[in-house]
């Protein structure tokens, strides 16, 4: 009860009263009754409870609250919440007794105080009842967030989500509902979790999801997970997975290409083990197969433009359209020799223009041509090279076993490296070619089915060695040119590029055992024949029988003991 100040006025009185002349028994038992009341009103109000005053003053940063003692208490404005800052006279607020009086005399009041136990009460009901409750993230701290909820709380990191969130931040300011999960008056400490919510959300979602979930149905969903083989969707309480074979009709080369997490997607059911909980879904399910009428739209030998999309060692694939793809293997990409890879023709991204050479509706697959799409050259090929006429080319390759010549777009000849000269042995062909030199040849063979041509250079000129014999008989002495020195002997070009082998017994007429002392290349030397193999284009000279100038009869018995002799 409010003591006033009447009351203080009235036992003043019954004091002054009491010094001047004795209290009648009646006025001593009014004025005890009254003292007896005055004490029972104090101690209705203790230190460190709630008390219920009256807003009697305020100023600009104060407010005065008479709580029915001698003096009033007076507060800051800023402790008074926002929503209640605007005060009149005469109001009655809620304040909490710190001191009943101070040594000045003054109530010490705390309206902050007052909220934050009233509020800490309200919590503590909300926390027994398992209520939810809605705050705000203020401030990220360690381990979690600070929320506000009236008071200052801690949410966990992991109560935050049903999953680890990595960026923390991102959620200040934001509203969340969640439950108290743990509290201590003594340290004012209150934990919260929003994740308690979250799962039973989930586990009533679950539930609804598992009673409609039937094959064939189509479902809403959210990308949960992202793996290389396909995407997890979150259905509602159950996961289910899309593999990367249904998500689309065409070519996927990795789940990312098509979903980020967070995704809101539409699937359909393609099996559902109700015993494991396992959920297989499709997407490109949920439209037309565009391989239904495809014999209609891509008959073979039409004429298609796409872009290549997948490059493989034997070939590339062409988009026709979303969902329908051929191959163009490496083989049918051009009419002239075969790549050693289809990036030498193609690149991704290209648009191609090709032809269907056959389709498979039921294992869905088109095999395009390029090549097609010009003129086969080879058709009239030996009409216009004929066996045995000259033709000119480019030199468009070099390798160990002879040169490739380009004749026009398309058509490459082979010269083979043993038809390079008839007399010259060539280790290799850039001994006597370059590449994209201009030259001549004769054709020699056509393949028309394998799509190969065989050409020769040294058959522009007539073949030496059918007149061989004739032209240089045994005992024929010639002048020539050391091109090659060896252990056995040393290898000499004379007359039209013709080269004979000098044995290291025909060096000389002494005994020679190095024969790279006795000659180096290019010295000139004078020798005699004294062999020739047609059948195996060899011809054997002699320094020897010139120095001693041997007849034809003194060389034949010469070449005969030569013969004899091991190699």
């Amino acid at each position: 009860m409010k003591k006033s100040n009447k009351l203080v006025v009235e036992e003043e009185e019954f004091d002054e009263y009491d010094d001047q002349e004795p209290m009648s028994d009646e006025d001593r038992a009014a004025f005890e009754e009254m003292e007896q009341y005055f004490e029972s009103s104090l101690r209705q109000f203790k230190e460190g409870e709630i008390i219920t005053g009256r807003v009697i003053g305020i100023s600009k940063d104060t407010v005065t609250v008479d709580v029915g003692f001698k003096s009033e208490g007076i507060i800051n404005l800023h402790e008074f919440p926002e929503a209640e800052r605007k005060l009149a006279i005469g109001d009655d607020v809620e304040v909490f007794l710190e001191h009943v009086e101070d040594n000045d005399g003054i109530v010490v009041l705390s309206k902050e105080k007052a909220t934050k136990i009233k509020i800490w009460d309200e919590l503590v009901q909300a926390y027994e009842k398992e209520a939810i409750i809605t705050g705000t993230v203020v401030a990220k701290a360690k381990g979690g967030l600070t929320v506000d909820i009236g008071l200052k709380a801690f949410l966990p990191g992991s109560q935050i989500d049903l999953r680890p969130v990595r960026n923390l931040e991102k959620l200040i300011n934001e509203k969340f509902e969640m439950k108290i999960i743990k509290m201590n008056k003594k340290r004012g400490n209150i934990v919260l979790s929003r994740r308690i919510l979250l799962e039973e959300q989930r586990k009533q979602a679950r539930e609804e999801t598992l009673y409609k979930m039937e094959e064939g149905n189509q479902v809403e969903g959210i990308v949960k997970n992202i793996t290389e083989y396909g995407v997890f969707i979150d259905l509602g309480g159950i996961d289910g997975l899309l593999h990367i074979t249904d998500m689309s009709w065409g070519r996927v080369n990795h789940p990312s290409e098509m979903f980020s997490i967070g995704d809101k997607v539409n699937v359909m059911v393609l099996k559902y083990d109700r015993e494991k909980e396992r959920v297989s879904l499709g997407l490109k399910q949920c439209t037309q197969d565009p391989w239904i009428d495809v014999e209609k739209k891509y008959p073979v030998g039409t004429k298609i433009s796409g872009k290549v999309v997948s490059i493989t060692d034997y070939g590339a694939f062409v988009e026709l359209e979303k969902g329908i793809e051929g191959l163009v293997h490496i083989s049918e990409m051009t009419w002239s020799r075969q790549p050693k890879h289809p990036n030498k023709i193609v690149t991704l991204g290209d648009t191609v223009d090709a032809v269907v050479l056959t389709l498979d509706k039921e294992k869905k697959r088109i095999s395009l041509g390029m090549k097609q799409i010009e003129p086969n050259p080879w058709e009239n090929i030996e009409e216009k090279y004929p066996i045995a006429s000259e033709v000119e080319g480019m030199v468009r390759n070099l390798t160990d076993f002879g040169a490739f010549v380009e004749l026009e777009d398309g058509v490459d000849g082979l010269i083979h490296i043993s038809d390079l000269s008839w007399s010259k042995k060539i280790k290799h062909p850039s001994e006597v070619l370059k590449k994209k030199e201009n030259l001549k040849a004769i054709v020699l063979s056509i393949d028309k089915e394998n799509c190969r041509i065989s050409l020769g250079i040294k058959q522009l000129e007539p073949d030496p060695w059918q007149d061989m014999v004739k032209n240089y008989p045994i005992g024929t002495e010639v002048d020539g040119k050391i091109v090659k020195v060896t252990g056995f002997g040393a290898f000499a070009e004379f007359g039209d590029g013709l080269e004979g082998l000098i044995h290291i017994s025909q060096l000389s007429s002494k005994k020679v055992s190095h024969p790279e002392k006795l000659y180096k290349v290019d010295d000139s030397i004078k020798a005699k024949v004294i062999k020739v193999d047609i059948e195996n284009k060899k011809i054997g000279l002699s320094i020897k029988a010139f120095e001693e100038n041997l007849d034809v009869a003194e060389i034949e018995k010469e070449q005969a003991l030569l013969d004899q002799a091991p190699e």
